[in-house]
């Protein structure tokens, strides 16, 4: 059984070939981020297991990969580049990587909280711009912080919020309990939340899931922090929360087209923080996201 890595980065890269064992199944490397989608046939050539980064694969693509039977998704956020179940239907098995970068996203969404609530941002863009921009910032001790979603990076956002003084509510579609952690109504969260983080995996539930309606439930001066998926927010409805001042401020990771194009509406909006859908990129969780993925390899390779 062949595999290739068909988008692979400079840094993935090499990490993916120092972690190379004897005996392992033969994956080529294909060093090129920035493929379109319809290269998948060419670049596999026939090969089983296609590994990929974030280069979508439509459906009728997919019908044309000849010899594919398994696609190993480098993330949790498949749905976002292709439809599982329409895969499934043409003999393609979708495997996912969970937990390799728990750590470093929680981290990335408490930074963006924090940017968030003293203006970091904005500050820097108006100093760079020769403007001594001074405003009150928020002060988090204290305040309530409402996860959204509990999995590994909420349980780790949770933890450094709540040794920095936050008093941490959360909701989940299913009952949940952790240490230090309450578990509410999402109404509650909702209404009582100083900052809202979004940890929700997409799909066809969750898509909308934060929708007009109920953020119009959310405190008013609310920070929304979002490193899961655009497309679990109204993003309309977010805008207009931003622009009337409901929201305070946001920070977010994701966005419904990636790359943010330049003239972007949330480009032009002062009180929002963005990154470039990097909360992910530590060299720690790049270790950990190639060592699952040769070990997918593997196991597909050995039946």
């Amino acid at each position: 059984m062949r595999g290739v890595f068909i988008d692979a980065n400079d840094s993935l890269a090499e990490i993916f070939e120092r972690q190379r064992q004897a005996g392992d199944p033969p994956v080529r490397v294909h060093l090129n981020p920035n493929i379109t989608p319809e290269q998948w046939p060419e670049i596999l050539d026939g090969a089983e297991i296609g590994i990929v980064d974030h280069t979508a694969l439509p459906t009728d693509v997919a019908r044309q990969c000849k010899g594919l039977k398994h696609v190993v998704f480098l993330g949790t956020g498949a749905r976002s580049y292709m439809n599982p179940e329409e895969l499934a239907e043409l003999g393609i098995t979708v495997h996912l990587i969970k937990g390799y970068g728990d750590t470093a996203v929680a981290e990335a969404a408490i930074a963006l909280m924090w940017a968030s609530a003293r203006g970091l941002a904005q500050m820097d863009r108006e100093m760079r711009a020769g403007n001594w921009l001074r405003d009150d910032g928020m002060q988090l001790t204290g305040k309530t912080l409402g996860l959204i979603g509990f999995g590994g990076i909420a349980a780790e956002v949770a933890r450094i919020a709540s040794g920095s003084g936050m008093k941490v509510i959360a909701w989940n579609r299913s009952p949940k309990s952790h240490p230090g952690v309450t578990f509410v109504n999402l109404d509650e969260l909702l209404a009582t939340s100083h900052v809202v983080s979004l940890h929700l995996l997409l799909n066809d539930e969750t898509r909308g899931f934060l929708s007009r309606e109920r953020i119009a439930q959310m405190r008013p001066g609310v920070i929304l922090v979002n490193t899961a998926r655009a497309a679990v927010v109204d993003e309309a409805a977010m805008i207009e929360a931003l622009r009337s001042g409901h929201f305070r401020h946001a920070g977010l990771d994701v966005f419904n087209i990636e790359p943010l194009p330049a003239d972007h509406v949330l480009t032009s909006i002062p009180n929002v923080t963005l990154s470039a859908h990097s909360a992910f990129r530590t060299p720690e969780a790049s270790e950990n996201l190639i060592h699952a993925a040769w070990e997918h390899c593997r196991r597909l390779a050995g039946g």
